[in-house]
């Protein structure tokens, strides 16, 4: 079973719970219909690593805010990234098949550090470097779910273990990658950082 580091030790997530069209920029980018109704998807461990892939000219990374869930709630923050493979998604998004081939594949939840959090969700934000340049940014304001939705909506059909993880959506400003290029992800509560984790993309 695959792990993360959470507090300096490893723990066994059983899987990763994925909310899907989160942030209004990043639907329009995407020419996406807005839902009604929140988006969820799963990841299986079996998808979680630390190391940032290649793997397919097509594929393209989204950062994400990630919470860690202890006792049903949530108790751990981290920056990841969800890699997702456009033209099989492109494809069966027409057809109305599931996504698990372009989202869940081994390898597509790129996870940094997680660390014990217990300040305030509100003034949460997260930035995305590649390269040095920043490529995406998100506030808690920014989400059209809240964390307080995420939990309460996801408990209405499935049951968190600890050690599971949230990916709260991606902002504006996803797109394709390249062998050496250098990832830089960071989560900030107000101008604090809390956490920070570089990746380069290895072959």
């Amino acid at each position: 079973m695959n792990t993360i580091i959470y507090n300096k030790k490893c723990i066994t997530p059983s899987k990763v719970v994925c909310i899907g069209r989160n942030y209004v920029e990043h639907i329009k980018e995407l020419n996406n219909e807005t839902p009604d109704t929140m988006v969820v998807f799963n990841k299986p461990n079996s998808a979680i690593t630390n190391t940032l892939h290649y793997f397919t000219p097509d594929t393209r990374f989204e950062g994400e805010i990630c919470f860690l869930i202890e006792d049903k709630q949530i108790a751990g923050i981290g920056f990841g990234l969800d890699l997702t493979k456009a033209n099989i998604q492109n494809k069966i998004k027409e057809k109305g098949w599931p996504w698990e081939r372009a989202k869940a594949f081994d390898g597509s939840a790129v996870f940094g550090e997680f660390v014990k959090f217990d300040g305030k969700i509100t003034d949460l934000k997260l930035e995305l470097y590649i390269n040095d340049k920043l490529i995406q940014y998100a506030t808690y304001d920014l989400m059209i779910y809240k964390p307080a939705q995420m939990l309460e909506e996801i408990q209405t059909f499935m049951s968190f273990e600890d050690g599971d993880i949230i990916m709260s959506g991606t902002p504006k400003g996803v797109g394709t990658y390249n062998i050496g290029d250098i990832f830089v992800g960071k989560i900030y509560e107000d101008e604090k950082l809390l956490v920070e984790t570089t990746w380069k993309v290895q072959g």
